[in-house]
């Protein structure tokens, strides 16, 4: 028999009195600088409250209230990657397409074209300093040692940012060689790359439909050396230049850009261990400084700093437009980048690399329209692979995202059993 001073539950459910007293003790904390202001944590700590309070006076409420928490969060989620979508292919696509007009008007310096892909980061220091007052707090009751030191972060911040450097310089060669159509074809093997490094470093799995689509995206750029000798050369090198350099350049590309997307989603994983768009900003504001700086000393070792003066004196389309295709190609590139690291942070580098290959596609088309670029029966066949070997890529991702949806909902039956 219990003791009369025991503790006895109640039967009945707390009041709505009780519900309000507890929001007059917990809302302060959360509009507080005690608790996190990020406004992901914002809406998840709001949410939360209210589920609880509607809980407590309503118990049998519960699966309403969980499924409406669920569903806006899942809302939320999906507007988010709409964005993150929407910023990568609109950036990507106009960054590419603003490149080759560049060359196409007398432009002639890849490393003015490699610069511009990471010196417009400083448009994110606005944004970068509005969230960092923003940002997660630590209560004191965890462990901030497992926090990387700065040492740490500089050492990721500064490979990743060599790497991307030289990426973007190697990007700019290939570019500079070959037809826009023919080099956007090429790109699409970061498919195939991301998905051999994200095997080993991500833990991806490689399922039959990735690996089809590997396959297809390699005879699609087979088709496109074996044409590449009845293809126009636009810049006047000889053919052999033109595969050694422009083939070349764009294919190992391809594979550090893909390495780096997979080193990135690591880093947030194994070192960062942190979901906030702060960590998100300080990947590409210090990233691009790196890949900047040393792309700027690339510039001035190669003696192209002195040469860029003529470059706009001879640029067809006169100073002014130099200036302002040269800008909106930094910031265009700055928009895919926001993207790109967006959808590594929400899902991983495999899927950022599907949506960077979306664009790949749609650009020879725009080549054909705007640039009047050759597309013979070859090139076709290959575009039609690379799209073809997407679709298998997104068809993977929908068969995930389908098992994950059921897994949850079988959670959420058994929990109301």
């Amino acid at each position: 028999m219990p003791r009369a001073n025991d503790h006895q539950p109640s039967t009945h459910p707390p009041t709505f009195t009780t519900s309000y007293v507890m929001y007059e003790t917990w809302w302060p904390m959360i509009i507080s600088k005690k608790t996190p202001h990020h406004s992901y944590f914002n809406f998840l700590n709001t949410s939360l409250l209210f589920s609880s309070l509607l809980l407590m006076s309503a118990p049998s409420n519960y699966a309403v209230v969980t499924t409406a928490v669920l569903r806006t969060t899942k809302r939320n989620w999906w507007l988010r990657m709409a964005a993150h979508t929407l910023f990568v292919l609109f950036g990507q696509i106009a960054a590419t397409l603003l490149g080759r007009l560049y060359y196409n008007k007398g432009g002639k310096s890849v490393w003015l074209t490699a610069l511009v892909e990471t010196i417009g980061f400083p448009i994110l220091i606005p944004f970068y300093l509005y969230f960092t007052p923003l940002k997660y707090h630590q209560s004191t009751d965890l462990n901030t040692s497992n926090q990387p030191s700065i040492s740490i972060l500089a050492a990721i911040y500064i490979a990743l940012g060599a790497l991307q450097s030289v990426t973007s310089i190697l990007y700019s060669v290939g570019l500079f060689y070959l037809p826009l159509s023919t080099f956007s074809l090429i790109c699409t093997t970061q498919l195939a790359f991301n998905a051999f490094f994200a095997f080993f470093l991500n833990a991806q799995k490689l399922t039959p439909l990735i690996v089809n689509s590997l396959v297809l995206l390699t005879i699609s750029t087979v088709l496109l050396v074996l044409q590449s000798k009845d293809e126009e050369n636009q810049v006047g090198v000889s053919r052999k230049k033109y595969l050694k350099l422009g083939f070349a350049c764009s294919v190992v590309a391809s594979a550090l850009y893909s390495l780096g997307l997979s080193l990135t989603q690591l880093a947030f994983q194994k070192v960062l261990k942190g979901e906030t768009f702060t960590m998100v900003l300080n990947m590409i504001i210090y990233q691009s400084l790196v890949a900047s700086t040393v792309t700027i000393i690339a510039l001035f070792v190669s003696g192209q700093w002195d040469d860029l003066h003529g470059d706009m004196a001879n640029f067809e389309l006169g100073k002014i437009m130099y200036l302002i295709i040269i800008i909106c190609i930094a910031v265009s590139w700055q928009i895919a980048t926001i993207g790109g690291v967006g959808l590594i942070f929400e899902v991983s580098s495999l899927f950022s690399n599907v949506i960077n290959t979306l664009a790949l596609p749609i650009i020879p088309i725009l080549a054909v329209i705007i640039f009047r670029e050759k597309m013979n029966g070859m090139k076709v066949i290959a575009t039609v692979l690379a799209i073809w070997g997407f679709a298998s890529y997104v068809y993977q991702h929908y068969l995930d995202e389908s098992d994950n949806k059921n897994g949850i909902e079988g959670v959420d039956e058994v929990s109301q059993t």
